[in-house]
């Protein structure tokens, strides 16, 4: 029994490589670019370089939509005024600048 499970299970490995060898045909000597030369070798350094330009301008277009660098962006509904209340807030001017830029917003 034993004899029998080894054979079954060690004969298919050996005997499929003779069974490709067996359907080869001689060996394939074409040239590249549908037998022709290459004359098609121009377009393929060009369609990569499309292809590349393509998803590059893909993802800067992503990360713009998604908010990605939007450093000068602002949000709805804030207006100068707010963000000029939150700069002070944050110690990014002092008290002068913080009534000077607000009298010159206020004036607009």
């Amino acid at each position: 029994m034993r004899r029998k499970l080894f054979l079954a299970a060690a004969l298919p490995p050996l005997i499929l490589p003779w069974a490709a060898w067996a359907q080869q045909r001689e060996p394939y000597y074409h040239t590249h670019m549908w037998e022709g030369g290459a004359h098609g070798w121009f377009f393929g350094p060009l369609m990569m370089v499309i292809f590349v330009a393509v998803l590059l301008g893909a993802v800067v277009l992503l990360a713009r939509w998604f908010g990605v660098g939007a450093g000068g962006h602002v949000p709805a509904g804030k207006g100068p005024l707010d963000i000029l209340k939150e700069r002070f807030a944050r110690g990014e001017i002092d008290k002068a600048e913080y009534d000077e830029r607000k009298k010159v917003l206020e004036e607009e």
